[in-house]
């Protein structure tokens, strides 16, 4: 059984995350999908909301699961036995990023190996911070989360203002 790791902080989970998770399921045995406890971001959503959204995005989907964790990736990778960290890739900046932070995860093991999946198109240009600040300044972008983010979305939007 071969076990991926596709970890991010999911601030708050998109149609392209879901899109990438999906995928790695119909490819790997098993797919973590870890959501990142301590990031060095300003957060919207607290780590128990963000790993409920995903839940609840991949909950159809019976070789998922979402766990939450802390310190180095590939340290919980090997912790949980994952050969593969998955990553998604919209453009080239991402490229550039992925493939430093691959090279990285090789200093420091061996036995992972980085998966890079291109998004799909439709979903190239988002970024959870780029759907934040949309919504923030009334964009209307229910079309690029599920239904129950964007509903979670509102709520949180409207208790900041």
């Amino acid at each position: 059984m071969t076990k991926a790791l596709y970890a991010g902080s999911f601030d708050p989970v998109t149609n392209g995350h879901a899109d990438i998770a999906i995928r790695a399921s119909k490819i790997f045995d098993e797919v973590a999908i870890g959501v990142y406890a301590t990031p060095s971001k300003n957060l919207m959503f607290n780590t128990e909301e963000r790993v409920d959204l995903f839940k609840k995005t991949v909950a159809h989907i019976p070789n998922i699961e979402v766990i939450t964790y802390t310190g180095l990736t590939v340290s919980f990778a090997q912790e949980i036995g994952a050969k593969a960290l998955i990553r998604g890739l919209r453009a080239s900046p991402d490229f550039q990023a992925e493939f430093e932070l691959a090279l990285m995860n090789r200093v420091l093991t061996t036995d992972i190996d980085t998966v890079c999946m291109m998004t799909d198109r439709a979903f190239q240009f988002v970024s959870s911070s780029l759907l934040k600040e949309a919504a923030r300044l009334g964009g209307d972008v229910a079309q690029l989360v599920p239904d129950h983010v964007w509903e979670a979305l509102t709520v949180k939007l409207a208790i900041a203002t």
